[in-house]
């Protein structure tokens, strides 16, 4: 479950989220007993004591229910809560912070789990680039809004398309390192020096 309170949501909205919750949980924990290629769909069903009419409902598929990242629409909110005058890579910069220092070790053990398994199942690892594309997508429409440009300008997507590069390329097989990430974002904003 991403970071964000339960407050304020009803009681049906809780529901929903507690759901999504347990239905990730059986499946990371029947991946990590039976592998995910032997899990099915139904097996992670019935450990959730939900139909698997339910789970479609919450996931379009199995490898959807391990690729779709939580996390990812709060750091967006988080970015456009940043205050106006903050410059745009530091807005980011603190989103990421919030979020990664909200997340509960439980949580981050969970998140951390995911992208083990995304990267050791050869399907999911080239599934994620479709993953990564709707990231920068949701980032690059962040960041027109923030700067007032026009939704899915050259500029806004070209910064989230390096921005998000930048990222991968230096965590590398690190999966969450609040410290790498800091270190791809100075370099990107020093504007990528290389030194002797």
């Amino acid at each position: 479950m991403p970071a964000e309170p339960e407050m304020g949501l009803g009681l049906r909205e809780r529901k929903k989220l507690r759901t999504r919750a347990t239905i990730r949980e059986q499946a990371m924990r029947l991946f990590a007993e039976k592998g995910y290629g032997e899990t099915t769909v139904e097996q992670i069903a019935e450990a959730a004591e939900i139909s698997p009419s339910t789970f479609f409902r919450y996931f379009p598929s199995k490898e959807q229910l391990v690729l779709i990242d939580d996390y990812d629409p709060v750091m967006i909110r988080r970015f456009q809560e940043q205050p106006p005058g903050v410059p745009v890579l530091t807005a980011l910069r603190r989103s990421m912070e919030q979020v990664f220092g909200e997340m509960s070790p439980e949580q981050l053990e969970r998140e951390m789990a995911r992208q083990r398994l995304i990267r050791s199942v050869p399907e999911l690892r080239a599934a994620q680039l479709d993953e990564l594309q709707r990231t920068i997508e949701m980032l690059a429409d962040g960041v027109a809004a923030r700067m007032g440009r026009p939704r899915g300008d050259l500029e806004s997507r070209a910064f989230a398309g390096s921005v998000v590069g930048a990222i991968m390329g230096a965590l590398g097989d690190n999966l969450l390192s609040l410290e790498k990430i800091g270190q791809a974002l100075d370099y990107f904003e020093a504007g990528f020096p290389f030194k002797s």
